[in-house]
Order: C-alpha cells, then sequence, then structure tokens
C-alpha cells in the first residue's frame, strides 16, 4: 500500500504526464504497475511522459520481485540480523525447507531476474533497434523486457503488440520472458542446479509439466476457436502466421497481459477458456498471480484420487499431506468468492456484457492485464472495486484468509458424524 502510495503521487507530479490525470487514474495506474496487472485507464504510450513511464516501469519491478523478497533483500543489506519469525515468514514465502535456503532464495531472485532481463534487452533491441534506431529500440526493448518478464502486461502500444503478431522474434521473446517469470524462482534455481529431469523434485516435474500441458492445449484451443474468424486469427495470411498468435494468446492469459489479436473480437468460446486461464495463473513464487498451477494440479488429482476410492493424494509415488490439500481447497474457494463478490458489485455499479464483466474481474485477479473493453467504463466505483481485487489478487488468497482469521491449532478432536455431500 505504501508503494502503490508513493507511486501515485509520483504518477501525479505535473511532468509525469502529458494531460494532467486525476488521483483516481494515478492511483489505479500505481496499484495496477505494483500488482503488475497492466490494466489501465490512461493510455501508457500516449498520455505519460518517459519520466511517468520510467515510475511505471519501477513500480513493476518492485512489484514482480515481489514485496516479502524485496523487504528480506533490504534487512540483509542493510546488514540487519533477521529475528525468527521474520526468517520463517521468509522460508514460507519462499516455499524453502530450511532457514539457510531461504536467505540464499533471497540473493538468487535479484541476481536471477537481472540476468533474465538482460538477456530480455538483448533479445528485444535486436529487433526493436533496426526499426527504431538506438535511443528508441533500446528503451522499447528495455520496457517490454521488464514488463514481460514480471508478467505485467503494460505496453507503449495502445494495441500492445497486435503489430508484431507475425514477428517470430518478438512473440517468442516475448513470450520466454514471461513463461520463464512465471515458472517461479524454486523452479528456476532447480532446473539450473539439477539440470536432469530424474533429478528434479516432484513439486519441479509437477510444475514443468503441468505448464508444458496446460499451454500447448490453449494454444491448441484457440488454434480451433479462432482459425476461421476474420477479426483474429482468419485475418492472418499462413498457418504459420495462425499458429504464432494461436501459441502467444494461449500462454498470455496466465497473468502475462500481453496480446496480439483483439481481445475484444474473440469468440466466446475463446474469452471462457481464457477466464480459466486467467483464474489458473502460474507458479508459486514467481512474478505470476492467480490461484497458481500447484493448486490446480492438486486439487485435479485430489478429485481424482477421491472418484478411485484412495485416501491419498500423490504425484510420483509421493504422498501430499492432508493440509497441503486443505491448503489448495483454500486458495480456490477464498479465489472464487473474490471473483464472485467482485462480479456482483461491477454487474451493478457498471452497465456492460456480463462476459465483459467476467472477464475483467478475473483478468484483475489473476492480475493479467487483458481486457474486453470494460475498463475505460467502470467509473470511480467500478476502478476502486478492480484496484481491491488486483491488490488481493497479487497478495494472494491465502494471504488474505491469514489477515481475517486467526489461525489458531487446536489439538482437540471431536468425534466424526455423517454428511452428505453432492
Amino acid at each position: 500500500m505504501i508503494l502503490i502510495f508513493i507511486g501515485a503521487c509520483l504518477l501525479k507530479l505535473p511532468f509525469a504526464s502529458v494531460e494532467a490525470l486525476t488521483w483516481m487514474e494515478a492511483a489505479f495506474t500505481a496499484t495496477s504497475a505494483v500488482t503488475v496487472t497492466g490494466l489501465v485507464v490512461v493510455d501508457t504510450s500516449s498520455q505519460f511522459s518517459v519520466f511517468g513511464q520510467l515510475v511505471i516501469l519501477c513500480l513493476i519491478q518492485l512489484g514482480g520481485l515481489g514485496l516479502m523478497t524485496f523487504a528480506v533483500l533490504t534487512a540483509l543489506a542493510l546488514g540487519f540480523k533477521l529475528r525468527l519469525k521474520h526468517q520463517l515468514a521468509a522460508q514460507e514465502a519462499f516455499n524453502e525447507i530450511s532457514l539457510q535456503t531461504a536467505r540464499r532464495a533471497g540473493g538468487f531472485i535479484a541476481l536471477f531476474a537481472l540476468t533474465a532481463e538482460a538477456f530480455g534487452i538483448i533479445m528485444l533491441a535486436i529487433f526493436f533497434v533496426p526499426e527504431l534506431g538506438w535511443e528508441r529500440g533500446l528503451y522499447e526493448a528495455l520496457f517490454y523486457t521488464v514488463s514481460a518478464f514480471n508478467n505485467a502486461g503494460f505496453a507503449l502500444s495502445s494495441d500492445s503488440l497486435s503489430a508484431y503478431v507475425s514477428h517470430p522474434g518478438i512473440s517468442l521473446s516475448v513470450t520466454a520472458l514471461f513463461i520463464t517469470g512465471g515458472l517461479g524462482y524454486i523452479v528456476i534455481m532447480e532446473v539450473i542446479n539439477q539440470r536432469r529431469w530424474s533429478r528434479f523434485s516432484v513439486y519441479v516435474k509437477v510444475i514443468l509439466l503441468a505448464t508444458l500441458l496446460l499451454n500447448l492445449t490453449a494454444t491448441l484451443a484457440i488454434l480451433l476457436l479462432e482459425f476461421d474468424n476474420p477479426a483474429t486469427l482468419g485475418g492472418l495470411d499462413s498457418l504459420w502466421d495462425k499458429l504464432l498468435a494461436a501459441w502467444f494468446q494461449g500462454v498470455t492469459p496466465r497473468t502475462a497481459g500481453f496480446n496480439t489479436l483483439d481481445i475484444g473480437a474473440l469468440t466466446a468460446g475463446t474469452s471462457v477458456l481464457m477466464l480459466m486461464l486467467m483464474f489458473i495463473g502460474g507458479a508459486p513464487n514467481s512474478t505470476a498471480s492467480g490461484i497458481k498451477i500447484s493448486t490446480f494440479v492438486i486439487l485435479l488429482s485430489a478429485t481424482r484420487s477421491f472418484l478411485r476410492g484412495n485416501k491419498n493424494v500423490s504425484f510420483y509415488r509421493r504422498s501430499l499431506s492432508s493440509d497441503t490439500v486443505l491448503k489448495a481447497l483454500a486458495t480456490a474457494t477464498i479465489g472464487m468468492a473474490v471473483i464472485f463478490i467482485a462480479v456482483l458489485t461491477l454487474s451493478i455499479l457498471v452497465k456492460d456484457d456480463f462476459l465483459n464483466i467476467a472477464f475483467e474481474a478475473v483478468s484483475a485477479f489473476g492480475t493479467v492485464g487483458l481486457s474486453r473493453g470494460t475498463t475505460g467504463e467502470l467509473g470511480t466505483a467500478g476502478q476502486l472495486v478492480i484496484m481491491a481485487v488486483m491488490l488481493i489478487g497479487r497478495l494472494g488468497p491465502l494471504t488474505l484468509g491469514y489477515t481475517l482469521t486467526v489461525r489458531r491449532r487446536s489439538h482437540v478432536r471431536y468425534a466424526n458424524t455423517e454428511f452428505p455431500v453432492g
């Protein structure tokens, strides 16, 4: 909240924008940047000066790395010794087994982020500089790299990356950046250290396999659903261009927020598919949000185990604890509750098609940034709702649940009772 307030104040400065922003516009933009969402009420390229755009870029970087990571790195850099409860908080945030590895994770996160972004700038500069010149080309390479790696979706064009729908270099470079950022630092750390599938932990294997299956399934589904749509894939010349656009649009809903196709022109079936992808999101401890792909996989596995009569939920011959399953259930339940309340409230406040409203709410919760054109029609009350949903989505449903509920472990076990379900 402090970071959002500082960002809003900086964006409200006269030289941060071409035309004076209202406090609401500045606050909405700052919230969208810190939560790495990408929903905008004013156009980033035409309404903000270079200073304003750089402020947005800094907010994206800090929000993408995670406020917990930022706090731990700052404390360690200043030479502070973390108290045990703060070390345990860092351990929980990084999903690490030991406190020592949790400390190392903080440094790795910063190093990996800067290294990945350096490679991203080089890759995109190769394509932007010949087209735009050195100064503008390097600037856009920097902006899109930070925005993509942090899964923010902010763009320097009102139509995002639609101009590069058939450009394999830019499309594949941007998708590589936001997929890497959305995998999570724990996954990347283990892939670099272990390098062999047989040595990967169960968690890393599940995340990599689920990410691959979701991306390929979404790409194929969008290719089939939009193939003959003249406003999207149907307007492209070759099968390769259609496949490239389908790939980009299939992987971006899991919190990246860029688009190379007109989101408002997508068929209803594709939009509903994107609702599911935006709700799932990326991996834990990553720049992505949503309920997280691990939660989705655990719930699917728990359902499968129940239908097969198994009491244990397992992956690769390893069982999950009941606490893990309950945590996944709580995450999904709170997420659905937040979205339901947001859709209900927006349906009262905003006069728009229901699918557009639902799309906006789920996009805000998953901090995706894709919109069917509703963002500019929200009004003050609607913008406040979306800001709250973006913040909840970035902090995570479980964080909200922990905040609202005092966690007390009870050692009392009551007698079982029969309770009909279904």
